[in-house]
């Protein structure tokens, strides 16, 4: 298996300049909620088959390096489906702060698309870069079919970009296949008869409990020895085996409807699967129930792998498996080192802004609210008062500077230059000052940790399969991945 480390902003280019042949084909890209390399390297001697042992002994593996500041969220979606900077493609977090009702509204929210099955009014809009989807519309035309499959509407539709002919997502609630009416095939009919059948919630009323006995896993807890672990999957669908179990389902059963990979063109079919689990505080496997998760991974995906080659021909498919950075390291783990994890709040942090700038200029509201990285000023009074916006933005960062935690923090206009803080900015999401913590800090907003990765530079595998022997071994800078993907034959 070769291996390599590659940048972010160079997967796109893998996705967009492998050649492709006239033979039918059909190109199928996982991304695997919290997949990490330690975990592939601990848990390989448990698989004697299934597709992470073939991905293990036949694909070509790389590590994919995600930017510096990371929520876990919405935002390496986009940075990994686009190969852009959360700056140029305007996903920093999965929610935004509105000045305009001072409330959180989604990433993706469009109230001018309507929910099908669901109240989510979502769609790609928000996106200001083309995606993987949108790239492989553009190389193979109206007749390539892109379809995406995903547990949660921001992943579904990042997944499928502005051109997928239509994607989904699991409502956990209601136990249906869902979709926004931005995507004009609507919910896909094989989604449709799944809702109908029962399927869904027959799946996830069944329990989960150890595949095996708990002191056969390599990580049990002191808890899991004593007690092991059981779940009603529907009490924790989005995180349990039933979830990767539907997904698979469904995606074979669209292969078989639309024949994806039969016509005389390429399709793409995108999909999450997760390796997370209910109680799990890390990507890293620490527990039973994790090492639990990945072993029925590897049986789903090695039933998909198995499914659409006999269906294709090993021949006409091609996978990539991604791994998203979710939850990052273990904080009792570095606790344990002697890194003590501390904890910001950011609307603490905009409140006491606020009594700083009342003790300052009365008893106004000269803040709007606090949210990521930004503190938002009330810019609508401050024109009223007739007062200067840039002078209050350099009081509050100064201010915000003595704060405990706080590494520096910039009026926005000065926080473009910061070499850290631009590349995860975008101008709808930024406030007027912009702050960055230092090393050990989590980002909290009310009860909600914003920042759970703590890792600096997060990183997760990437395995290509079939592998080949052009692909790179060593780190490339984007110019050099370009030159040599052009003459990859990946057949």
């Amino acid at each position: 298996m070769h291996t390599t480390r590659l940048h972010i902003t160079l997967i796109a280019l893998l996705f967009s300049l492998l050649r492709l042949t006239a033979t039918p084909k059909l190109t199928v890209v996982v991304l695997i909620d919290g997949l990490s390399e330690s975990s592939l390297n601990l848990m390989q001697p448990y698989w004697a088959m299934g597709g992470l042992r073939t991905l293990s002994e036949e694909a070509y593996q790389g590590t994919v390096l995600f930017p510096g500041i990371s929520y876990g969220g919405a935002e390496n979606i986009a940075t990994l489906m686009t190969g852009e900077i959360p700056a140029v493609h305007g996903i920093t977090m999965g929610h935004y702060f509105s000045r305009n009702d001072r409330s959180l509204h989604s990433a993706l929210e469009d109230k001018s698309e309507a929910g099908i099955g669901t109240m989510e009014q979502v769609s790609p809009r928000a996106l200001t870069s083309l995606t993987i989807a949108d790239r492989f519309r553009l190389k193979e035309g109206k007749k390539a079919r892109i379809y995406a499959i995903g547990h949660d509407a921001e992943t579904a539709i990042l997944m499928a970009g502005h051109t997928a002919d239509a994607c989904c997502w699991l409502n956990p609630q209601s136990e249906q296949w869902v979709t926004s009416s931005f995507y004009a095939n609507g919910l896909p009919a094989v989604a449709d008869e799944i809702n109908v059948s029962g399927r869904i919630s027959e799946l996830s009323a069944q329990s989960w409990t150890p595949r095996m006995a708990v002191n056969m896993y390599n990580c049990p807890t002191e808890q899991e020895l004593k007690h092991g672990f059981k779940y009603t999957q529907s009490n924790v669908l989005l995180h349990s085996p039933a979830v990767n179990t539907l997904t698979a389902e469904l995606a074979l059963e669209l292969q078989r409807k639309e024949e994806l990979g039969k016509q005389q063109h390429s399709d793409l079919l995108l999909l999450q699967l997760t390796s997370l689990t209910p109680a799990a505080t890390s990507d890293h496997i620490a527990t039973a129930e994790q090492e639990d998760q990945y072993m029925c991974l590897n049986q789903t995906l090695g039933w998909m792998l198995e499914q659409l080659q006999r269906r294709l021909g090993k021949g006409n498919v091609q996978f990539f498996v991604i791994g998203i950075p979710r939850l990052g390291t273990a904080k009792q783990q570095l606790g344990e080192i002697g890194i003590p994890i501390r904890q910001f709040n950011v609307e603490r942090a905009a409140a006491l802004t606020s009594a700083y700038l009342m003790a300052l200029y009365g008893q106004e509201r000269w803040v709007d609210g606090g949210y990521g990285q930004s503190i938002f000023l009330n810019r609508n009074l401050i024109e009223q008062k007739r007062m200067s916006l840039e002078t209050l933005q350099r009081q509050v960062a100064n201010f915000l500077i003595d704060f405990e935690g706080v590494q520096t923090a910039y009026p926005m206009q000065e926080a473009w230059l910061d070499r850290q803080l631009a590349p995860v900015l975008s101008k709808k999401a930024a406030g007027d000052v912009v702050f960055l913590l230092q090393q050990g800090w989590q980002l909290t907003y009310g009860e909600q940790v914003l920042d759970p990765l703590v890792d600096l530079h997060p990183a997760a595998p990437i395995l290509i399969w079939p592998s080949t022997d052009n692909l790179p071994t060593a780190t490339l800078n984007a110019e050099q991945v370009a030159n040599l993907l052009e003459t990859i034959d990946n057949r």
